[in-house]
């Protein structure tokens, strides 16, 4: 995995779920052949796979988008019914499934759901000529699943039952390596329940650091705001597992003068979900030019900001007129800094956005 990754050695003191990676992230879209060709173009994805009625999918269409070790799955649904066009219906296009690698899906699956989590799929088994994937499902925070993923019996481009496709010819790479951080809001008062889930049910462990693990905070210079009004509070912490192979920040609303990007968030996805994903690169100027050419937009940081991380940050490698240009942002911590640059909502809803980012030396 990229050197550029979360990757504490943090061991769960139970690890009865150990999880390899992050495998997939499953968006349900209004319109996947579309949403593909956005990924392709603006972020680089290559398309690797795809199912539909063609190949035995009756109900929908998924595209496989892949890049470095990333993996997006966009499906859409092909009737009007049913429990894909109701998420979206209520949530606009959104992540639906954040999938995870483990050695044995049908003991995830067992021991959460003995935990009390609640089963979305039972363990399956799905076979095709490059031989066989077993999956199973949990709920998560709001319509959010977590399947369990276990192909180390399996050669094919992504799952039983997918066509695999030709290099990609439409699909112009950004250098974006791995999922760093997949952050989700939650409701009010409700961070602490998550918290406990993951850890209680899953065998998460709770991250403490200063620059992860944060409380009431406002929205500042290094977080700037999606919503357009100052965002005066959130509540966050990170919950980890697989020895830092899965980090996942969950964040809840806290009361203040305005509305916060994260209560304008619940508001228009109509419940929690998944805010923000965080994309690692190895060279986050070259990834973030190439993104802006490419047609994909960034915030800006707020006027001052640069004069002041010049007198700041001293030690930072990168020129600062170039972050300045590409609107990149500067954390700094003891053993390194993190560089990072957050996109505008992909969507018409301000609700889910991307955040690029650089570790140098800083977990």
């Amino acid at each position: 995995m990229p050197s550029t990754l979360l990757r504490p050695e943090i061991q769960a003191s139970k690890d009865f779920l150990p999880i390899t990676a992050t495998d997939y992230l499953e968006f349900y879209v209004g319109n996947a052949r579309q949403s593909a060709y956005f990924y392709r173009a603006a972020f680089g994805m290559s398309l690797v796979a795809w199912a539909g009625p063609e190949t035995g999918l009756h109900d929908r269409s998924s595209y496989v988008l892949q890049q470095g070790d990333i993996r997006f799955i966009l499906t859409t649904p092909l009737r009007p019914d049913g429990g894909i066009a109701d998420h979206i219906r209520l949530h606009g296009d959104g992540v639906r499934d954040i999938a995870m690698t483990v050695d044995d899906a049908k003991l995830a699956w067992r021991e959460t759901t003995r935990r009390g989590a609640r089963s979305v799929h039972e363990c399956h088994e799905l076979r095709d000529q490059y031989g066989k994937v077993r999956l199973a499902s949990v709920a998560a925070y709001g319509d959010t699943i977590h399947t369990f993923v276990e192909r180390g019996a399996y050669h094919g481009p992504f799952l039983p039952g997918y066509q695999p496709l030709e290099p990609d010819p439409i699909a112009r790479p950004v250098g974006l390596a791995a999922i760093d951080h997949i952050a989700a809001n939650v409701g009010w008062n409700d961070m602490r329940r998550w918290i406990d889930y993951y850890q209680e049910i899953l065998g998460f462990s709770d991250y403490v650091n200063a620059d992860q693990s944060f409380d009431y905070q406002r929205l500042d210079d290094r977080h700037p705001d999606h919503s357009g009004p100052e965002s005066l509070g959130y509540a966050s912490k990170v919950v980890i597992g697989g020895n830092g192979r899965v980090n996942l920040p969950i964040t809840e609303p806290v009361y203040g003068r305005e509305k916060s990007q994260v209560e304008q968030y619940l508001e228009f996805y109509r419940g929690p979900g998944v805010q923000h994903i965080a994309l690692a690169t190895e060279n986050i100027l070259d990834t973030v030019d190439k993104m802006r050419r490419q047609g994909v937009e960034f915030l800006d940081p707020p006027p001052g900001y640069y004069q002041r991380l010049s007198r700041q940050v001293a030690r930072i490698s990168e020129p600062v007129d170039e972050l300045q240009r590409l609107g990149i942002l500067v954390e700094g911590a003891e053993d390194g800094y993190l560089l990072q640059a957050f996109t505008k909502p992909v969507e018409d809803r301000p609700t889910l956005f991307f955040e690029i980012l650089q570790r140098r030396n800083c977990r």
